[in-house]
């Protein structure tokens, strides 16, 4: 367990986001999207543990304004996977909600970061 509930969620998503990745590869044989999701999908936790590490609150700031830009990249594939018809109703809504949920705690952690600066 991580110092952080965001990025102990982060880290489970970016595994989701793994083998969601080797799914799209693997039976969808679709190589362009998969490529752009498990990017954005994975360096949302990247971006959070380096904001952990951050030397002051503006690079703590920096770093969690970077992965939530990641977030809602991520969820933009999503859609489009989704839409594409790559992605079945269930899994889409499933690892969407997982990075709405995701999004919505990065967008506290900004704002709240933004404060104390």
């Amino acid at each position: 367990m991580s110092k952080s509930l965001v990025l102990d969620k982060a880290i489970k998503f970016a595994l989701r986001i793994v083998k969601l990745h080797r799914f799209l590869a693997e039976e969808k044989h679709e190589y362009v999207l998969s490529k752009q999701i498990l990017l954005s999908g994975t360096h949302i936790a990247k971006f959070i543990n380096d904001a952990t590490q951050a030397e002051s609150k503006q690079v703590f700031s920096g770093d969690m304004q970077t992965a939530l830009k990641k977030a809602t990249e991520t969820e933009f594939w999503l859609l489009l996977l989704h839409e594409g018809e790559y992605l079945e109703d269930k899994p889409f809504n499933s690892i969407n909600d997982d990075c709405v949920e995701l999004i919505k705690m990065l967008t506290t952690s900004v704002k709240t970061s933004k404060e104390n600066v």
